[in-house]
């Protein structure tokens, strides 16, 4: 809902600018004159071609600004993973206003084998600097549109391209925008620069811009970057290739520290990039290493061909590279509504956090923790390396939290009507499958009006 209302408010803000400087009535009326010649079809296309680039251009800088990580937008939204949830969808939105924009340019033929060129404007003046780069600029913009339109399709079809290399082809995504950017300086109008219309399109292509060359140089959350080594690796389970591994992280002593139930960026190999972990630990929970370094704790279920290799890779000793933190899945919910912690699978993790932060000894902050009661899913509890944790957390926890195990190798899969007989208004907090987390969404919507707080990781 914050994604679709912040894109909402963005394009209903560039909307307005863009009424404030254009004529009143549009000019579109009639479409065709008594003398069938096409003025209002001309106008009407302009307008639609102006407007659609205006849209697609703003989102595009909107995209680059939210690529940067910033604290700002982690506050406003909710946490990072819904920074990346707005900045895929702006990309989307981006898209499909270029498609606007290039249809509403190609609509000039059929304008033309109905009415004729009677009745087509000029080209509008722009700035005068640029005038001589008009055709260039048009060029550059059609390029750079297909060039976008693909990159959105592999992003959205993510099987297509492993990460790593998904990864090298979206950092050409600050190019692309540079690039739309000369476009749309050299092709926007001159009465588009009035004020108020000149004002927020100057500044977001600035902002848009310097953000790409930021993100270009690799300055990207470089100021909440640690150089962090590895204290221990331990695999959880049986079987190496398919069981979590337990990687403790010792932590500069510049290093922050973090909040129960928050994520990091980790970089393990330079060359694979980074990736985001939930902080499997509470603050200060595993003390400090024989140095004096705060130590920390990231459980990897190997999910992917990155991390089904990690536990060969990774030694005691070893440098990592740790970003953060990042994230709001602080289990801080509403003292009127019921609190239910649902985890399914790795998505234990951030639980593992607030369940240690209620531990006897450990530091509380504020007010009392409030009850809890935990739904935990599984594939086979038998064979789960994290159940054994889990409950002797709850157990020890003050207060303790209650703890219902759904084993679906006994046929007990959670669904939402599982939860109904929860008492009072819940305070829903859920980490695991999209596929369950869908479900719970839907049933929030109902007549009890659950509060589903969700964290997600589909970070492309």
């Amino acid at each position: 809902m914050r994604t679709k209302v912040a894109l909402g408010i963005w394009l209903l803000g560039i909307t307005l600018a863009w009424m404030a400087v254009v004529p009143p009535d549009l000019g579109v009326a009639p479409l065709v004159n008594a003398q069938g010649t096409a003025l209002g079809w001309w106008q009407l296309r302009q307008h639609a071609i102006y407007l659609s680039g205006l849209w697609s251009i703003s989102l595009m800088a909107l995209v680059m600004l939210l690529a940067l990580r910033l604290p700002l937008f982690d506050r406003m939204l909710g946490g990072m993973d819904q920074v990346y949830r707005l900045h895929k969808w702006a990309g989307i939105a981006a898209a499909l206003t270029a498609i606007m924009h290039w249809v509403a340019k190609e609509s000039s033929g059929w304008i033309k084998a109905l009415w004729g060129r009677a009745g087509k404007s000029e080209h509008d003046a722009v700035l005068p600097w640029l005038t001589d780069a008009r055709g260039f600029a048009k060029d550059l913009g059609e390029w750079a549109f297909y060039l976008l339109l693909a990159m959105i399709a592999l992003t959205l079809i993510s099987r297509l391209l492993p990460y790593k290399r998904w990864r090298i082809l979206h950092r050409a995504m600050p190019l692309l925008f540079l690039a739309l950017v000369f476009h749309a300086l050299a092709l926007m109008p001159l009465t588009f620069w009035a004020l108020p219309l000149g004002l927020l399109m100057g500044s977001l292509l600035a902002l848009g811009s310097l953000a790409a060359v930021w993100s270009l140089a690799g300055w990207v959350g470089r100021s909440r970057s640690y150089a962090a080594r590895i204290q221990q690796v331990a695999v959880l389970g049986d079987t190496p290739t398919g069981a979590p591994i337990e990687v403790i992280c010792a932590m500069p002593k510049s290093w922050p520290g973090h909040r129960a139930g928050q994520f990091a960026f980790v970089r393990f190999d330079a060359t694979e990039g980074a990736h985001p972990f939930t902080i499997a630990s509470a603050p200060h929970a595993l003390g400090h290493s024989p140095e004096g370094e705060p130590l920390l704790r990231l459980v990897i279920k190997p999910l992917g061909d990155y991390t089904r290799t990690l536990h060969q890779r990774l030694h005691a000793g070893q440098r990592v590279d740790i970003e953060g933190p990042y994230g709001r899945f602080d289990g801080q919910g509403s003292r009127r509504r019921q609190q239910v912690w649902v985890a399914a699978g790795v998505g234990v993790t951030p639980f593992f956090a607030l369940l240690e932060a209620r531990q006897p000894g450990m530091p509380t902050k504020g007010r009392d923790a409030a009850p809890v009661h935990m739904h935990y899913c599984t594939r086979d509890a038998r064979r789960d390396p994290l159940l054994s944790r889990l409950q002797s957390l709850c157990a020890q926890a003050q207060p303790p939290v209650p703890l219902t195990v759904h084993n679906e190798a006994q046929g007990e899969r959670l669904t939402p009507q599982d939860l109904q007989g929860e008492p009072g208004p819940l305070d829903i907090w859920f980490c695991g499958p999209q596929g369950l987390g869908d479900a719970l969404h839907e049933h929030a919507r109902g007549p009890r009006r659950w509060c589903l707080h969700r964290e997600s990781f589909a970070m492309r």
